[in-house]
């Protein structure tokens, strides 16, 4: 009893400060004393509770006896029967009045472009790259400088067509099997890969799983270089939030690096085949892998949310892997095509992405 008494001093803030040191020092001594204290705080906070209840009930139930009950009822009663009795009488002239309103807020809505593709807004980007925009501002750019320096020796004024839209895909097999998402390379008339030295060789595909977003290409030109054995392979286990991951793709000509880490287990709207990711992907990052620190593929990047900075969105290897295993053998030969050997896991990330850029490719669609 004097050991409860001196803890509910203690908690309640009745002891002097010398007294409150002195039992803080025997507390930090004694674990079963420090029990005795964190139990004893449980059941003062559950007896708080139990009172503030208590005068809840007591204030409610004297509002409720001061309330004149039978007249309130009678006065909604009232109300409700008048309400009634205009509905019955006026129901068929609200009803034309609506729709009169309806029909003329949608005309006017369809005259305005509201219902356009281009009126939709959307927070989530897919990150399929738009070159015919790209080479838009470059035309400008250059008709521009023309009239302000006059024509550049030996230049045709002909400007190159890098395609319509692009990403990212990364090897599959050291033969020639590229994966990305499938709106990168959907409704294509062809398609392109480039490699990390400018070389361009024509794909088809032959494999897509619209649900989790995957194509798989292939490679049709003969003079395709066979590449060493993948250094990666694709994570079956799902990573931890906070882990650091990063990517490599093509968001512009040139290769980019970007770093960031799992924020979240669910991707877009809850989507439980998706990672969230708080990392830097900008159009044209699609289809470029994922990857964890020691070099396993974890995802695909997918999109991003033009609304939130960093959050972006990534297919899940585990998902990946489901859709590539339903892939029709005739599709390629073989099912059991993927690398089981990770030979980045021991390098620091410098040496990394200098072994992936040689299995990382710019798409090009047509």
């Amino acid at each position: 009893m004097e050991l409860t008494d001196k803890i509910e001093a203690y908690l309640n803030g009745q002891m002097s400060p010398e007294e409150e040191a002195a039992f803080e020092e025997l507390k930090a001594s004694d674990p079963e004393i420090d029990q005795q204290v964190v139990i004893h705080r449980s059941l003062l906070n559950q007896l708080d509770k139990y009172k503030s209840r208590k005068r809840l009930t007591a204030q409610m139930n004297q509002i409720h006896s001061m309330l004149q009950l039978e007249q309130i009822k009678n006065q909604n009663l009232s109300t409700y029967t008048k309400v009634r009795v205009l509905w019955s009488k006026y129901k068929a002239n609200v009803a034309i009045a609506a729709c009169v309103a309806f029909i003329a807020a949608y005309i006017t809505l369809l005259s305005t472009g509201y219902f356009s593709t281009n009126a939709i807004k959307s927070d989530y980007n897919a990150l399929r790259r738009d070159f015919s925009r790209e080479m838009s501002k470059i035309n400008k750019i250059q008709r521009s400088q023309s009239a302000a320096i006059g024509e550049i020796k030996g230049s045709s004024g002909h400007v190159y067509n890098p395609g319509t839209y692009g990403g990212t895909g990364f090897a599959l097999t050291s033969n020639g099997l590229i994966v990305t998402n499938f709106h990168v390379v959907k409704d294509a008339d062809s398609i392109y890969i480039q490699n990390n030295e400018g070389e361009s060789y024509k794909v088809k595909t032959v494999y897509v799983h619209p649900e989790y977003d995957i194509a798989v290409l292939k490679v049709l030109d003969e003079g395709f270089k066979i590449l060493k054995p993948l250094p990666y392979t694709f994570r079956k286990t799902s990573p931890d939030l906070g882990d650091d991951v990063f990517t490599y793709g093509f968001p512009k000509d040139d290769a980019v690096y970007t770093r960031g880490y799992l924020s979240s287990r669910t991707g877009y709207l809850g989507d439980t085949t998706e990672y969230q990711v708080d990392i830097s992907v900008n159009p044209g990052s699609s289809g470029g892998p994922l990857l964890d620190n020691k070099g396993n593929v974890i995802g695909i990047v997918k999109g991003k949310s033009p609304r939130t900075d960093g959050a972006s969105f990534a297919v899940k290897s585990q998902y990946v892997l489901e859709a590539l295993e339903s892939m029709p053998k005739d599709s390629v030969g073989a099912k059991s095509f993927l690398s089981n050997r990770n030979a980045l896991a021991a390098l620091p990330r410098t040496e990394q992405i200098k072994r992936l850029r040689n299995y990382i490719y710019m798409i090009k669609v047509y």
